[in-house]
């Protein structure tokens, strides 16, 4: 089987604020994802930035029946959340936003402003495959981009821009722990044998402190001599299992960048044979750069991120 996450980028409905301003932009930006999709051909299909529900009915609609489709109900102020589709038969375990008990609320902005739960709610299901059940959760954390207060995505001086950058990686290490904690919630103490999987847009890089967090007791990464220790509780980021000319998932001013992560437990990341990103046989993807401007895109066909895959036996 496969299992994949991909940031759909802004997938809305045209007409609106963040969506296509037209049907021909919409439905060349559903036909673009559409065949990503079919070819990827996931058994179970994270996926973020899904802007309207019936956006995400509408791509489905053209990959053909047999699709178990869920999204979050817990969307950010754009109206943006996670979702999964699936070829195979999945329930909802849980729909939370929650910081991990313990955590004091964070700093978002220069008024004081505290904020107690993230920003675009986990949404965590359990999956029938013919490897037995599969626990999976799909998190879209707390972006890198700065946004200013009044709309500005530019600050209006070095200082408003080291403070709004801590501000960012405050909200979005307190969504890692909120993530983690989901996590440890999917795992049960049983990663020995319980396959669990945690997919998603964490806005980070693989050494990345947040990304980190996600991981839990080092010692045992893919390439060590402990890795084949029995751990119950890891996860593992199969990005070293990605050929190195494609370990990226966007391209961000011209750099190269692998921000969207498949994380694994012992069970699963010892039958997994390959990953990769983008597309199995078409070697590494070709993404356009995007910059600190987020309407540029408006209404551009497919996505700025390619999707990461894993293979499991």
């Amino acid at each position: 089987m496969i299992v994949a996450t991909w940031n759909l980028e802004n997938l809305y409905r045209p007409g609106g604020p963040f969506g296509p301003q037209d049907k021909a932009a919409y439905e060349a930006k559903l036909a673009a994802l559409a065949a990503v999709i079919t070819e990827l051909d996931p058994t179970l299909l994270a996926v973020q930035e899904v802007g309207d529900t019936e956006a995400l009915s509408d791509l489905v609609g053209l990959l053909g029946g047999g699709w178990t489709v869920a999204t979050s109900r817990l969307p950010d102020n754009r109206g943006i959340r996670v979702g999964f589709l699936g070829r195979v038969p999945f329930e909802v375990l849980a729909d939370t936003n929650a910081f991990p008990a313990k955590l004091d609320p964070v700093q978002v902005d220069d008024s004081g402003l505290e904020v107690s739960q993230a920003g675009r709610g986990f949404l965590a299901v359990e999956a029938d495959t013919e490897g037995g059940p599969l626990r999976a959760a799909v998190a879209h954390l707390k972006s890198k981009l700065l946004s200013y207060p009044n709309g500005r995505f530019h600050p209006l001086d070095e200082g408003e821009r080291a403070r709004y950058g801590a501000y960012a990686l405050y909200r979005r290490t307190a969504e890692a722990a909120g993530l983690r904690a989901l996590a440890d919630g999917l795992l049960a103490g049983a990663g020995r044998t319980r396959d669990v999987a945690v997919l998603g847009d964490l806005n980070d890089e693989v050494q990345a402190a947040t990304t980190q967090i996600l991981l839990g007791p080092p010692g045992s990464e893919i390439g060590t001599p402990g890795y084949d220790h029995d751990d119950a509780t890891r996860l593992w980021d199969v990005a070293p299992l990605i050929p190195a000319g494609q370990r990226y998932s966007r391209v961000n001013s011209g750099r190269r960048e692998l921000i969207d992560h498949v994380l694994l437990s012992h069970r699963l990341v010892h039958r997994t044979t390959e990953a990769g990103t983008g597309l199995p046989r078409n070697g590494a993807p070709v993404l356009p750069s995007v910059g600190p401007d987020p309407d540029a895109r408006q209404g551009a066909p497919g996505s700025d991120h390619a999707p990461v895959w894993a293979r499991i036996d």
